[in-house]
C-alpha cells in the first residue's frame, strides 16, 4: 500500500507537469503560450492567445489530469483517511503549476483544482462551482470566480463533511489548495482591488504577470 501510494503521488506530479496549453500552442502557432498575453500556461491565456476551441481544449485536458491523478490513487492506494488520494491530487496541481518538464514554470492549477476537488468533494465542489460560474457570468472576471470556488469549496467542505463523510485528508486538502491558489493569483487580487484586472473577451495589452 505504502510503495503504491508513493509511486501514485508521483505519478500525480509528472502527469500535473504535462502543460496542455504549451503543447497545444506550439502546436498551432509554433509559440511559447508563456510569452504572449498574460504569460500564464493555462486554458484562460489560451483563449486570450489562440481562441475558443484551443481554451475549451486546454480546460478539458487540464481538467481530466486532475481526476486521472486521483482516481488512480484511489484504485491503486484507497485508504480510510483519503490520504493518499488528496496527496496525488495535490501533486497533480503542484506539476501544473511548477512543472517538471517545462523549467518549472506553469499555470496557476485552476482547471486541474476543479478535476481533483470534483473527484474527492464533488458535492461541495458543485455548489461552489456554481456561485463561481456565476460570478464569472455577471462580472466577467475569470480569476475571481477561480478565488470564489477555491475559498467556498473548503468551507462547505467541512460545514457538509458529517453529511457527506469525507475523509479528513479531503479537508485539509481543500483548504490547502485554497491558500495555494490564492498565492498564486496574488497580482490578480492586487488588479482587482485596484479594477485594473482584464476581463472575459476584453481586448488588452499583452502583460507577462
Amino acid at each position: 500500500m505504502l510503495i503504491m501510494g508513493i509511486a501514485s503521488i508521483i505519478i500525480g506530479y509528472l502527469l500535473g507537469s504535462i502543460s496542455f496549453s504549451y503543447l497545444i500552442a506550439k502546436k498551432i502557432k509554433k509559440v511559447d503560450i508563456r510569452q504572449h498575453g498574460s504569460g500564464n500556461a493555462g486554458a484562460t491565456n489560451t483563449l486570450r492567445v489562440l481562441g475558443v476551441g484551443p481554451a475549451i481544449a486546454v480546460l478539458s485536458l487540464d481538467i481530466l489530469k486532475g481526476i486521472v491523478a486521483v482516481v488512480l490513487a484511489l484504485v491503486v492506494a484507497p485508504d480510510d483517511l483519503g490520504i493518499f488520494p488528496a496527496a496525488a491530487g495535490l501533486a497533480a496541481i503542484v506539476g501544473h503549476n511548477w512543472p517538471i518538464y517545462y523549467g518549472f514554470r506553469g499555470g496557476k492549477g485552476v482547471a486541474t483544482t476543479i478535476g481533483v476537488l470534483a473527484s474527492l468533494v464533488f458535492l461541495t465542489a458543485l455548489f461552489a462551482g456554481i456561485i463561481a460560474i456565476l460570478s464569472i457570468i455577471f462580472t466577467r472576471y475569470v480569476s475571481l470566480g477561480s478565488l470564489l470556488f477555491v475559498f467556498l469549496t473548503p468551507i462547505f467542505s467541512f460545514f457538509l463533511a458529517p453529511t457527506f463523510h469525507y475523509p479528513i485528508a479531503y479537508l485539509y486538502l481543500t483548504v490547502i489548495v485554497c491558500v495555494l491558489s490564492f498565492w498564486r493569483h496574488r497580482t490578480n487580487i492586487q488588479r482587482l482591488l485596484s479594477r485594473t484586472e482584464s476581463k472575459i473577451g476584453q481586448k488588452n495589452k499583452p502583460t507577462i504577470s
